[in-house]
């Protein structure tokens, strides 16, 4: 980090939120000095740890990219090296590698009201991942955490019972080994993949591709939707208008389609059912059967819908290298895994696609003139700050659209708060929430998936009233966060000055 003990700004995270907050920062904050710790070796965040095959977005990426960055492509669906190749090219263009500091992970964040600066406190990894022994700090105004929602080491990995027996190996996508990545390594080995979400989905062809036999075993069937991953529209579109005018309206139009599918999902959920039903059934042909395998006993939403690119899962299953049993498990065998219904799965290798654990701040807790912070305890502003906690805020994406939708919104309003902080000679802006009988709702409600429910109760709550709440909507956030009527000085936020300055470094 050098000689430089001391930012405005610090960002921590370089995903792509991270890197995203950076360029915002150059853009609209040009006098503010900032830096990114990054406790990885490399910058790209999701798309810099997960290298399991095939892995790729979950949304299209005309969303999912940034909204000043054009996606200059007409695969819509891209994979992870494509995207990190892309977070890179925009952190060269606005001059944001040289701030990166990577190795750094934050362990500690304390804010003093007297200066109106966190210290934030650093543990140094090597590129292994594993702390050096050294430590150090840094101290900034304004801290912005942008380390994503989930943890990087520890995945969710239930105990399965005999696991200890099973003779090949056991792999979690979120630590896939290297030697798993080719035909070289998977040609002919049976593989059962246990799970049924987004990670599942994309695993079961990419695997199938490599010449393996994949199984996909699961608890209960998902919803899935095959679609083309070159839209003959967004195609059109690109040819005739000028790309960033393109991508301006191909962006608006894949939020608006993505919003209307949830808000149908919510307000008449048995048309969009028939509608995905339809689409499957197109994709597996008659000979397939949909029950069980693909009739969840939910509603599209209750969980994250999975895009099927290509329908290239339904393609698998159809060409007889994926197969998808819906049973639960007895145990793991030496050879694989006996089922509940007493069949068993023949398994070289078994593939744990669980899931994740979330994480609020990275683990972090907050401590604000000597007490620590319960976030469980504060109220969310406008989904990004906390209440009663100054100078800080965080980037949590949409669980129902891509998550740079509202990475992008936040930064532009934090860069605005930071700007009125600017002009008003304020150094520190913290939300009040001065009515102790608001309900307290949980920070994302309606979303019963495992993982969310598993830990939401460790994050902020909503209220029953703006700006205490956390919208899933990004039409209504862009109107609250940068509708032209919004002002940041809106009686909740308190501007004010320190008591007294530091003394001279």
């Amino acid at each position: 980090m050098g000689n430089q003990s001391h930012v405005d700004v610090l960002i921590v995270g370089a995903g792509l939120s991270g890197i995203g907050m950076a360029c915002h920062l150059t853009r609209e904050c040009p006098t503010l000095s900032y830096r990114i710790v990054e406790a990885r070796d490399d910058l790209g965040g999701t798309w810099d740890l997960f290298t399991y095959p095939g892995i790729r977005s979950d949304s299209d990426m005309y969303t999912l990219g940034y909204d000043f960055k054009p996606w200059a492509s007409d695969i819509g669906i891209a994979d992870g090296p494509s995207i990190k190749a892309y977070v890179v090219e925009t952190a060269e263009e606005h001059d944001v590698m040289r701030h990166i500091t990577f190795g750094r992970k934050v362990v500690a964040a304390s804010w003093d009201s007297d200066t109106s600066r966190w210290t934030v406190s650093l543990q140094h990894l090597g590129a292994d991942g594993e702390p050096t022994g050294e430590t150090s700090s840094i101290t900034c105004n304004w801290l912005q955490m942008c380390s994503g929602y989930y943890s990087y080491t520890n995945p969710h990995r239930p105990d399965f019972p005999g696991e200890e027996a099973f003779a090949g190996r056991i792999v979690h996508p979120q630590m896939w080994p290297d030697d798993l990545h080719d035909a070289a390594d998977l040609d002919g080995k049976k593989i059962v993949l246990i799970g049924s979400g987004a990670t599942a989905v994309t695993l079961v062809p990419a695997l199938a591709d490599q010449g393996a036999h994949v199984t996909m075993l699961q608890r209960s069937p998902t919803w899935i939707f095959p679609a083309p991953n070159r839209n003959p529209i967004i195609v059109g579109l690109r040819k005739v208008l000028p790309e960033t005018v393109a991508y301006r309206v191909i962006r608006k139009i894949n939020s608006t389609r993505s919003e209307l599918v949830y808000r149908q999902s919510r307000k008449n959920p048995e048309k969009v059912k028939a509608l995905i039903n339809k689409e499957v059934r197109k994709a597996l042909g008659d000979d397939f059967p949909m029950d069980p395998h693909f009739t969840p006993n939910y509603n599209p939403w209750d969980q994250r819908l999975c895009l099927s690119p290509d329908a290239d899962i339904f393609e698998a299953i159809k060409a007889g290298t994926a197969t998808v049993v819906t049973d639960h498990i007895d145990t793991f065998t030496e050879s694989g895994i006996a089922l509940a219904s007493g069949e068993h799965l023949d398994a070289d290798i078994i593939v744990t696609a669980t899931g994740l654990e979330m994480l609020a701040l990275g683990g972090v807790t907050p401590v604000v003139d000597g007490e620590p912070v319960d976030l469980a305890n504060t109220f969310t502003y406008k989904g990004f700050m906390y209440s009663g906690v100054p100078n800080l805020a965080t980037t949590f994406g949409y669980i129902n659209a891509s998550w740079t939708l509202r990475a992008d919104l936040v930064a532009r309003y934090v860069c605005r708060l930071l700007n009125k902080m600017a002009e008003n000679g304020s150094t520190r802006a913290m939300p009040i929430q001065d009515d102790p009988d608001m309900a307290r709702r949980p920070y994302v409600d309606d979303f019963p998936a495992g993982y969310m429910q598993r830990s939401i109760d460790a994050y902020p709550k909503q209220g029953d009233r703006d700006p205490w709440t956390a919208a899933q909507s990004y039409k209504y956030d862009r109107k609250v966060l940068l509708g032209p009527d919004v002002d940041v000085d809106d009686g909740v936020i308190e501007f004010s000055s320190p008591v007294r300055q530091p003394a001279p470094a």
